[in-house]
């Protein structure tokens, strides 16, 4: 079999979705019987992913297209390219996808947060999404999801009959596990990092929830007054400013650190060496940086929303993200109970094992088997 993956993703403009694909062509690579062809772009800008890598497993061969994402070529040149190649299916890893192509297509979902979330979204912007997705659902023959909350999602806004789409979860980059004390240390005088600290990870879009973790943790200094620093880490947009003006209305400057994107190299350690991870979304298709803490040994406190109790199990403390209380609370739980720590730290190692990318990868490979068979 022929399969033919469009990799263009994998730059530094699809943080989330690079790791996915990344990760998934390294995990089909020994398990494809045939030839597996990863359609990229090498004057993206790239510094998380290698793609020489990618084509050292036998049977990978990486075709390179200069195409953006985004582009107006994506539904000229790329349709062209893919039938002169003739794949038995192709997988498009995002809706910006040609939309006339003629070949048997399988789409991941990923989360259906415009139609959760609207007034996160400017009217025309709002259209553009919707038409988009449409697009793109119509042109695929089949879908992976990854999580069984986006699953749901789909079927409910998008009527996607429930057998046409495959829950594929993700799992945690090899690189996220326990790491040396001496190493995290370095790290901590590195990024000037407190001694102890509190973790978030991620955007400051307005489903991350980033107002309420503000409030909770000043409300959480007001109860336990040696509470560790708040450090806030990710890409951080200026359209959304509610966060860092609360930081200066609460008077919390010297207590939160927005330490900005984190290098690949350095998030293991950065997750290694806090006291808690807090994760307080509002909505996540799959909630990664949940798993990521948890493979490193570090204990979590999430939303009990959308897919993030898939996630997490039993090995995190949950709460109501609606709530400022509830996440104090939480936080409060584990920083007062160190035993307690160490339990969910080890409960969070066990679980991040349950999800692992040769098993999302052999999901996958089904799915590409049944489509060339036709059965869609």
């Amino acid at each position: 079999m022929r399969i033919l993956i469009d990799g263009r993703t994998i730059q530094d403009h699809f943080p989330g979705i690079g790791r996915y694909v990344y990760n998934l062509i390294l995990a089909l690579a020994p398990q494809v019987e045939g030839e597996l062809w990863v359609l990229v772009d090498d004057r993206a800008h790239n510094t998380r992913y290698p793609l020489s890598d990618l084509a050292r497993p036998a049977g990978v061969r990486l075709i390179n297209t200069h195409v953006p994402v985004f582009h107006w070529r994506e539904q000229t040149r790329l349709p062209a390219l893919i039938r002169e190649l003739q794949p038995d299916v192709v997988h498009f890893p995002y809706n910006v996808r040609p939309f006339r192509l003629g070949l048997p297509s399988l789409l991941t979902l990923y989360d259906a947060i415009p139609r959760r979330f609207p007034g996160y979204f400017g009217r025309l912007r709002r259209w553009q999404i919707e038409i988009i997705q449409r697009l793109a659902i119509h042109s695929s023959q089949a879908f992976v999801a990854i999580s069984e909350a986006t699953a749901r999602d789909f079927q409910r806004y998008y009527g996607l009959a429930s057998g046409r789409i495959t829950v594929t979860p993700l799992a945690s980059d090899p690189c996220f596990h326990p790491q040396d004390a001496d190493a995290i240390a370095a790290l901590r005088r590195r990024l000037h990092l407190p001694s102890s600290y509190i973790l978030y990870l991620g955007s400051n879009k307005p489903h991350k929830n980033l107002p309420r973790l503000i409030v909770a943790y000043a409300q959480l200094r007001r109860q336990l007054a040696d509470a560790p620093a708040l450090v806030i880490a990710g890409h951080w947009d200026d359209r959304y400013p509610a966060a860092r003006r609360l930081v200066t209305e609460r008077h919390l400057g010297a207590f939160v650190q927005l330490l900005g994107p984190v290098s690949n190299d350095d998030l293991p350690l950065l997750y290694a060496g806090a006291s808690l991870f807090v994760f307080p979304s509002l909505y996540e298709g799959f909630g990664l940086p949940v798993l990521e803490a948890m493979a490193c040994g570090t204990p979590v406190a999430c939303s009990r929303t959308s897919s993030l109790p898939e996630i997490a199990g039993d090995a995190a403390v949950l709460f109501d993200p609606t709530e400022t209380g509830a996440i104090t609370t939480a936080m409060l739980r584990l920083l007062q109970d160190e035993e307690l720590r160490q339990d969910y730290g080890q409960r969070g190692i066990s679980q991040a094992g349950r999800f692992c990318w040769s098993q999302t990868a052999a999901g996958t490979l089904a799915c590409y088997h049944t489509l060339a068979g036709g059965a869609w």
